[in-house]
């Protein structure tokens, strides 16, 4: 035992005990094992069975921890120890249970090289579906030419039908559904079944008979029963099994757009400063230590600490806060957030698999591919469920062929195809991964990380909803709510000479014209709604965290908060009662000042969203708590809490 590098060597025995042993014995003393997370993604799978075969394949393996292997994510997630064993051991293990791992180089992007991928299999398996079905239309038109009327028009004898049914149908049984021999092939190998098993042995037995029918039919003929062909029924249970299988791979595509959109919001180059020279970096070439240039607005590339400069940051993708947060020399930032206003240096922190929003892809990722205990159980159940499968069909074909009607022998089989073919467990493994890939990639659309698939299981156990305010609740968008102008003239006017709510909001906008602050873009917008003219700004000059002055129509306006007009020597007592009200009802007041009067206040918020009122309103009567945390002050906090009908303010 080595307590400065906390490590342990053990000599043994591996005829007697082996690593996990061990790891087990750790555990229970109350200690852990180090050990790395890999998640890659699996080609090959075509049902439950398959993700049972690969699990007992990578849990064998010495120094595996634990395997989760998630069918809809068609990937793999395995915990390990790497002294023990690594990718190498993964890619031969997969291998050798009859699937391939997707590999991917350095600099590439996995997710892109798995669209790729799953685009292919879409174009292949629409293509066969399409000669499927150009093949099986008119197999059906020959063999039901009786019933629709066309008997007339194709007319040939009994036996030239069948072998034209058997010459287009032959392409159907071993192109159009080589997928389904290769995978039961490929299944046999390894001594075991799946699905394609299912359909091959099904669609086999079918055409096989189909053929002998065809050339000996006196095989199969008994008291005056003519043998019967079933080429179309095997070609439909292809082209139908090939449809399904087409809907499942557009099903999967589409449950992975959640995790692109996340991926879209990182920057793809960085601007780094090196030997006093700006170069352009792809962002996976960014460094800790790094010194970063950003621009107004210009993503932030990656996580860091700011060295130099002064600005604002739209957070919102993280953080939901609407406004721009103001950042300082040693100030954190966030990659994928967006810089508003000012330039500035940074020093990288976090980069690559460390950032934030890597993190947050990561989060998703994992439960997307995580298993509730649900989801363990249909596992079980497919590991068996094929091999029954195949043997209820042989007993029914046996029951059947004994006690049957006759032609015994023909029904016997076409029962004995039924049950393979409609015991195909498709959804068994499919239906728990797809709606946990859905759920998970619905919630991180909306703002929602569930942590994994057994959170979502027992969800329905929640007795406590807690929100946070800005952008759950509300817009995430502030909107001019009130245009304060004062009862009588403002100090140092004529009494009488009141300034109209709409000429305060002209000199608020116009001053703010071109502003890219949102308090400022929502003054503006109010005043385009409400048809008020707006004049361009002169000598225009912003003073971050407090306010702007600019020069309309030869006027000096001020608009900002206390502290500002304060600085500027503006008397702002006859406005400050309102102010404090409008403060405690949760919206910002910004003091508007021409010539260094103040004239009136600007009061803008974020509003509630439509249906955040209702939402609300639905959990109280479903007995759920629902409870509103916030970074707002106090008085604030309970003022918006009061008006959407939440008691408790954290």
């Amino acid at each position: 035992m080595n307590f400065a590098a906390e490590k342990a060597t053990v000599f043994y025995n591996p005829s007697v005990s082996d690593v996990n042993e061990f790891i087990e014995i750790i555990k229970d003393l109350g200690y852990g094992v180090s050990a790395s997370k890999i998640t890659f993604p699996i080609k090959g799978m075509s049902c439950a069975a398959c993700v049972k075969r690969v699990q007992d394949a990578l849990s064998s393996l010495d120094g595996v921890f634990s395997v989760s292997v998630n069918f809809a994510t068609e990937k793999a997630a395995i915990e390990y120890m790497p002294a023990q064993v690594g990718m190498r051991d993964f890619k031969k293990a997969v291998k050798e249970a009859g699937y391939e791992i997707i590999e991917v180089e350095k600099g590439e992007d996995i997710v892109e090289k798995e669209k790729i991928e799953r685009e292919n299999e879409y174009k292949k398996l629409k293509a066969k579906l399409v000669a499927g079905m150009a093949l099986t239309i008119p197999l059906f038109l020959l063999v039901f030419r009786d019933r629709i009327g066309l008997s007339a028009v194709i007319d040939i004898p009994r036996q030239t039908g069948f072998i034209i049914q058997l010459l287009i149908q032959t392409p159907v049984q071993f192109w159009v559904g080589g997928q389904f021999y290769a995978g039961a092939f490929a299944a046999a190998r390894h001594r075991t079944t799946n699905m394609n098993t299912l359909i091959a042995v099904g669609t086999s037995a079918a055409y096989i008979y189909s053929v002998i029918a065809t050339f000996f039919p006196s095989l199969f003929e008994i008291k005056g029963y003519s043998a019967e062909v079933y080429f179309d029924t095997a070609a439909a249970i292809i082209v139908l099994i090939l449809l399904g299988r087409l809907l499942e791979a557009r099903a999967k595509g589409q449950t992975s757009e959640a995790i692109k959109k996340l991926m879209g919001l990182q920057a793809k180059t960085a601007r780094i400063i090196k030997d006093g020279e700006e170069k352009d970096v792809p962002i996976e070439d960014v460094e800790i230590g790094d010194i970063v240039l950003v621009r107004p607005g210009e993503k932030i590339p990656v996580d860091g600490v700011l060295k130099e400069g002064y600005s604002s940051v739209d957070e919102s993708m993280i953080s939901g806060e609407s406004l721009p947060v103001e950042k300082k020399a040693g100030d954190e930032v966030i990659g994928a957030t967006i810089n508003k206003t000012g330039s500035f240096k940074f020093e990288a922190t976090k980069v690559g698999r460390n950032t934030m929003l890597s993190q947050i892809i990561n989060m998703v990722q994992e439960a997307q591919g995580s298993k509730p205990p649900i989801a363990r159980l249909v596992d079980k159940i497919a590991s068996v469920f094929v091999p029954a499968v195949m043997g209820i069909a042989s007993i029914t074909f046996i029951v059947w062929y004994l006690f049957g009607p006759a032609p015994a022998f023909t029904y016997a089989l076409l029962n004995f195809i039924a049950v393979l073919i409609i015991a195909c467990p498709c959804a068994l493994g499919l239906a728990t991964p797809t709606s946990i890939m859905v759920g998970t990639g619905k919630g991180a659309e909306n703002g929602i990380l569930i942590r994994g698939a057994e959170a979502l299981e027992i969800s329905h156990k929640i007795n406590v909803v807690v929100f946070d305010k800005t952008g759950t609740l509300t817009k995430g968008e502030p909107e001019v709510t009130d245009i304060l102008t004062l009862d009588e003239g403002p100090v140092g006017f004529a009494r009488g000479e009141q300034w109209t709510a709409d000429e305060i909001l002209k000199f608020a906008a116009s001053a703010e014209k071109g502003s890219e602050h949102p308090l400022g873009e929502s003054i503006v917008k109010k005043a385009k709604e409400r048809g008020v003219g707006l004049k361009d700004p002169a000598d225009f000059k912003a003073v971050p965290g407090h306010g702007i002055k600019a020069k309309i129509d030869g006027k000096t306006v001020h608009l900002g908060n206390a502290n500002f007009m304060d600085d500027e020597n503006i008397n702002i007592r006859d406005l400050a009662e309102k102010a404090e009200q409008l403060s405690g009802e949760g919206k910002t007041p910004m003091y508007v000042a021409v010539d260094g009067t103040a004239i009136g206040i600007v009061a803008v918020a974020d509003t509630f969203k439509e249906n955040s009122l209702a939402a609300i309103r639905s959990l109280d009567k479903s007995g759920i708590e629902t409870v509103m945390i916030t970074g707002d002050n106090k008085r604030t906090a309970v003022a918006i809490a009061k008006q959407a009908g939440i008691d408790r303010v954290l």
